[in-house]
C-alpha cells in the first residue's frame, strides 16, 4: 500500500509541474459570441473553428472545433497563447476567418456574420 501512495504522490506531482510549466507559456480562455451581422441576433449551432499558426503564418497541424449553443456562445479554457486562425461556419451565412494573437489569460471575441453574397452569373440577362 505504502508503494502505491508513492506512485500516486509521484504522478500527482508530475501533473503539478506539468500544470505549472503550461501556466508559465501561458494560456487564455476564449469566449465567442456569434450574432447575425444584420440584426445582432445570435446565431446557434455555428461552428467556431480554431487553427494554431506556425511562426510564418502557415496553418498548423490540428485544432479544435466549438458549436455555439442558443444564445450563440462557445466557450474553451487554457488555451495556449499564440497565433490562432478562428475560422466561424454556420449554415445560411457567409464563412468568416480571420488570425487572433491571442496574448491575454482572458478573450472575449464577437463574430458578426454576414447573409450570402448575391450570386452573379454569366447567363443572366442585361
Amino acid at each position: 500500500m505504502t508503494k502505491t501512495i508513492g506512485r500516486v504522490g509521484v504522478a500527482l506531482a508530475t501533473l503539478v509541474l506539468a500544470v505549472a510549466v503550461f501556466a508559465q507559456s501561458g494560456a487564455a480562455d476564449l469566449k465567442f459570441t456569434v450574432v447575425r451581422d444584420t440584426n445582432g441576433k445570435p446565431v446557434r449551432n455555428a461552428s467556431v473553428i480554431l487553427h494554431p499558426l506556425e511562426k510564418d503564418g502557415r496553418q498548423g497541424k490540428g485544432g479544435l472545433q466549438l458549436k455555439t449553443n442558443e444564445d450563440g456562445l462557445a466557450k474553451l479554457e487554457a488555451i495556449p497563447h499564440g497565433r490562432m486562425r478562428i475560422q466561424v461556419i454556420a449554415r445560411g451565412f457567409q464563412t468568416f476567418g480571420e488570425d487572433y494573437d491571442i496574448n491575454k489569460d482572458r478573450h472575449e471575441i464577437t463574430i458578426r456574420l454576414k447573409p450570402p453574397a448575391q450570386q452573379y452569373s454569366i447567363y443572366d440577362n442585361k
